[in-house]
């Protein structure tokens, strides 16, 4: 006579059904259908569709997002033996189950949530007289099963949506192992394949352990509780290759417990003397992605349950399958952010400079963090003269191609700044660029240019929101700048205007996210901004607010549905240089002028008691100043500035920027550049619209600093 074991044995090879092997997922996540779990004919089984489950039943199984929605059903006592027992809980009333702790390093499911919570059907109660549930019971609860795995977007949501779904209406226990690393899309990854614990979720231990007839009957014998799986399993699983577990892996359906195949693959999946229910009591399914294996799962009942029948294995498939479809999912989600994320740093710039005399802040933050990559930016760049752009632009969009299109912009316009170009001019040509790039590449854009030394600032504007000026008193204003129109339009011009930047005044440049929403229009948010400003200036008296904590407060006027697009906020507190620590001279290029810019940088240093950099300074000066006369046909400029360094700049008319070089011995010239590089602290050329300015720097003596 054939064994209990071997009579059930072909059971774990029928054929799975289609919906098992090929459930796919809709765009927005959901399963578009969820099949029928039933025993397999003779010509192979089918799926049918999820909307089985839909009208008054589906009311009946509960919503799988809705904690005790599910109708509250008791077992026969006719049935079991026992007193009727509740869906709810083990003492026969409609709370919420508690969830045990597990001492294994992986998550384990602690949340309180009821017995009914993943589909609405009550956990079958007593010992195996209690009977199975019905076909069109085991279709509601895999249609409401694989709409709650569906719905996670990550991979710890739809790990815990299948262990919420399946304990306890499904199963007593739950252990999920993944792959270690999981592959992305079309990796192969080489290598062992290594399974660790992700997450286990099982009955607490006064369920586990207790029977519903305690109560009545405390002498009655306590019923054999399942294994705590979650404090004994293994960590970590390394599959042989051609061992059992690989063998049961390779075969995609699951198969009982007790079955040859499980038997031998179990213990190198838990680790050996790992106790587990015999008999039909334990499935074991692998979970497979749309190309390849990517870890199981194991349901385990306790003794006094009902076994396993063969229609739960394809209901153990169904949920494997669309676990392993959302794992897939999950990690090319997360890939896809990472890449957006890295793409966006990548695109901002790492830090702001801190030239002299202004004060840099700024902040960026993501519309969401499922929406992390868009086209909103922000720069800082010095020019010569100590001068620095302000630079914040928003690109249409939120997409990769937003931020390609705002990284080669930004790209442009350092590009242009660079060639030191005023404003107007600036985006003039970044409109040119978006036109090349594409027709409907648009994006806004509020080019301005500080100068210390003058305290004043060139501000252009391509259809961006107007920038606010924070005086020192309080007092913030927001600026009259003309609009213009966005780049990518064409055939427009741009406007430039010239305004007072007194010190101590704070300039904030921002992107519309922060002062537009669904809740409130442009101009609405932008005096917000500036009621703002004001109540923070207030807090500090006659003093400006600190940069760091003004951009904190500025972003803390977002509210719950304020942040519909990405932010970019950049603040500027004009310092200034005060005139009495600049020197500035026009020299006309003859022979002697070398040595009038000695004499002149001389007096400077002595007005400055910077005696002791004389004889460096008059000898670069000098080195400079040849180099310029030589080639300019218009009058040469001479400026020093006395900063946190000695800051010296020579300018002419000629475009040709030098470039050091290693003179031959032979060669009367070309030792000039060498000795600046060599003596001054830092050194360079910038061409300008008119010419070029060479400059260097030296540092300060201790005492005047």
């Amino acid at each position: 006579m054939a064994s209990d074991n071997d009579a059930r044995e072909p059971a774990a090879g029928a054929p799975q059904p289609e919906g098992a092997a090929g459930a796919a997922n809709s765009d927005d996540g959901a399963p578009a259908t969820a099949p029928t779990a039933h025993r397999a004919g003779p010509e192979g089984t089918g799926g049918a569709s999820a909307a089985a489950a839909s009208g008054p039943d589906a009311e009946a199984a509960g919503h799988p997002g809705r904690e005790g929605t599910g109708a509250r059903a008791t077992a026969p006592a006719e049935a079991t033996g026992r007193p009727a027992v509740t869906a709810g809980g083990p003492d026969g009333g409609s709370g919420p189950d508690p969830r045990s702790k597990g001492t294994s390093p992986a998550t384990t499911d602690t949340a309180h949530h009821p017995a009914t919570e993943a589909a609405g059907h009550p956990v079958p109660a007593g010992p195996e007289g209690a009977g199975h549930p019905a076909g069109g019971e085991r279709l509601r609860f895999v249609g409401a099963a694989t709409r709650r795995i569906a719905r996670g977007i990550d991979l710890d949501e739809i790990v815990l949506g299948l262990c919420r779904a399946t304990v306890p209406t499904f199963a007593d226990a739950i252990l999920v192992y993944l792959r270690d690393p999981l592959p992305v899309g079309d990796e192969r990854p080489v290598g062992p394949v290594v399974l660790r614990l992700r997450r286990t979720d099982q009955l607490p231990e006064h369920v586990r352990g207790a029977g519903e007839g305690d109560a009545a009957d405390p002498g009655a014998e306590r019923p054999e509780p399942v294994p705590d799986l979650a404090g004994c399993a293994a960590e970590r699983c390394e599959v042989r290759i051609g061992g059992p577990l690989a063998e049961v892996l390779r075969g995609v359906r699951p198969v009982f417990g007790d079955s040859s195949a499980a038997r031998a693959a179990l213990p190198e999946l838990l680790g050996d003397e790992r106790p587990v229910p015999d008999r039909h009591r334990t499935i074991l399914a692998p979970l497979r992605g749309r190309r390849r294996v990517i870890g199981a799962a194991v349901f385990v009942r306790r003794p006094d349950r009902a076994a396993f029948e063969n229609d739960d294995l394809l209901v153990a498939a169904q949920l494997a399958t669309h676990t392993a479809l959302g794992v897939d999912k999950a990690v090319l989600y997360g890939r896809e952010v990472y890449i957006a994320d890295e793409l966006q740093r990548t695109m901002l710039p790492d830090s702001l400079p801190q030239p002299t005399g202004v004060r840099l802040a700024s902040r960026y933050l993501p519309a969401a963090e499922t929406a992390r990559v868009g086209g909103d930016w922000y720069d800082a760049i010095p020019l010569p003269g100590n001068r620095v752009a302000l630079v914040v632009g928003d690109v249409m969009g939120h997409s990769m191609t937003s931020a390609a299109i705002m990284g080669q912009l930004r790209t442009t316009a350092q590009t242009l700044a660079g060639l030191d170009l005023p404003p107007a001019e600036v985006l003039h040509h970044l409109d040119e660029q978006a036109q090349r790039l594409g027709s409907d590449r648009m994006a806004t854009c509020m080019y301005a240019v500080y100068d210390p030394v003058a305290h004043r600032i060139v501000i252009a504007n391509a259809g961006h929101p107007p920038p606010i000026l924070l005086h020192r008193g309080g007092r913030a204003e927001v600026l009259r700048v003309p609009p213009g129109a966005p780049i990518g339009v064409g055939g427009v011009d741009f406007e430039a205007v010239e305004l007072d930047a007194p010190a101590g005044a704070t300039l904030l440049l921002y992107t519309d996210g922060l002062v537009e929403s669904r809740l409130r229009d442009v101009w609405t948010g932008i005096e917000q901004l500036r009621e703002r400003l004001i109540e923070t200036a207030r807090l500090t008296g006659p003093n400006p607010p600190p940069l760091e904590p003004l951009c904190d407060e500025v972003l803390g006027m977002l509210g719950p549905g304020d942040r519909d697009d990405d932010i970019a906020l950049l603040a500027a507190r004009f310092e200034g240089i005060a005139p009495s620590d600049v020197a500035y001279w026009f020299l006309d290029p003859r022979p002697q002028t070398a040595r009038q810019a000695r004499r002149l940088a001389r007096r400077a240093l002595t007005r400055w008691g910077l005696e002791e950099l004389t004889d460096a300074v008059e000898l670069l000066v000098s080195e400079v100043i040849t180099n310029a006369v030589r080639y300019a046909e218009r009058p040469i400029t001479l400026r020093l500035l006395r900063t946190d360094v000695l800051r010296c700049e020579v300018g002419d008319d000629v475009p040709q920027l030098p470039r050091l070089r290693q003179a031959r011995p032979s060669d009367e010239g070309g030792r000039g550049l060498y000795l600046v590089n060599r003596l001054a602290r830092r050194w360079g050329a910038t061409r300008l619209s008119t010419g070029k300015v060479v400059w260097f720097e030296l540092a300060l003596p201790s005492h005047a600093r």
